[in-house]
């Protein structure tokens, strides 16, 4: 693990803790923000119940090769960013995975161990909901490797950062650098006028970062035009590059960048 992971510049965890939060579609608009700044980016989708990142990143149904250096992420059709997950194994996508945690846990090494990364200048890794099986076995597995810390992904309401706020505690005890915190569906962005509206109360996920002493990474709304690209596993930063949403993500990536540096 230690010699695949030291070929990758900066690993990042993408977590909340609760699920419906948009952990995977901010997981993959990162991934595409940052590819799109030509960096080498992969992405492993650590969610074996319910993955979504095949779909979002638009390589459904293609599946890993498995080669004398081990499994062959899968390809982005325009960007350079190589994908993982438990999609690409699958002979169905309806097919259920009804597993019981050792098992789960042995295949989330093997993503780390045994996927052929090559050199990257990102790794993304997108968690499930939760603090237990999958999320144990990623960080105990990148212990050695030194991963550079995890984005908390959060919407405004309480009921939300009730969830988030566990999370936070898990990453403490596990020693885990905490980078930023995003407020995710923050508003609602009209797709005539581009103003804000907050369906949602404002400024939850910003409190929470404040309280902590944590970067605010900044607060993506949902945006109708963004939605549609990852509906259609389209790049949104190619199809709608002036969107609300598409400049909110560029400035969350910015301010980890600027973190991170």
């Amino acid at each position: 693990i230690t010699t695949r992971m030291n070929a990758v510049k900066r690993k990042i965890l993408i977590m909340a803790g609760k699920g419906g939060v948009g952990k995977s579609s901010l997981a993959s608009l990162l991934t595409l923000a940052l590819a799109e700044r030509g960096k080498k980016v992969g992405v492993l989708d650590t969610d074996l119940c319910g993955p979504s990142m095949a779909k979002l990143m638009g390589v459904s149904g293609m599946h890993v090769v498995n080669t004398q250096y081990g499994w062959k992420p899968v390809r982005h059709p325009v960007h350079d960013i190589s994908s993982m997950g438990i999609d690409f194994l699958m002979d169905h996508p309806d097919a259920p995975v009804m597993w019981r945690g050792p098992r789960k846990t042995q295949l989330v090494r093997r993503f780390i161990k045994d996927t052929f990364w090559g050199r990257l200048d990102f790794l993304l890794i997108d968690t499930p909901p939760g603090t237990s099986d999958e999320h144990l076995a990623v960080v105990q597995s990148l212990k050695d490797a030194r991963p550079d810390g995890a984005v908390l992904v959060a919407t405004p309401q309480d009921v939300a950062l009730t969830t988030v706020r566990k999370e936070l505690t898990f990453c403490q005890r596990m020693g885990i650098k905490i980078l930023g915190v995003v407020e995710n569906m923050s508003g609602y962005a009209c797709p005539c006028c581009d103003e804000i509206t907050y369906i949602f109360r404002q400024g939850g996920a910003e409190a929470l970062a404040q309280e902590h002493g944590l970067p605010f990474l900044g607060r993506i709304p949902i945006d109708p035009a963004m939605g549609a690209c990852a509906e259609k596993g389209q790049c949104a930063f190619c199809e709608c590059p002036s969107s609300v949403g598409v400049k909110a993500v560029s400035d969350v990536v910015d301010k980890l960048l600027h973190v991170l540096s």
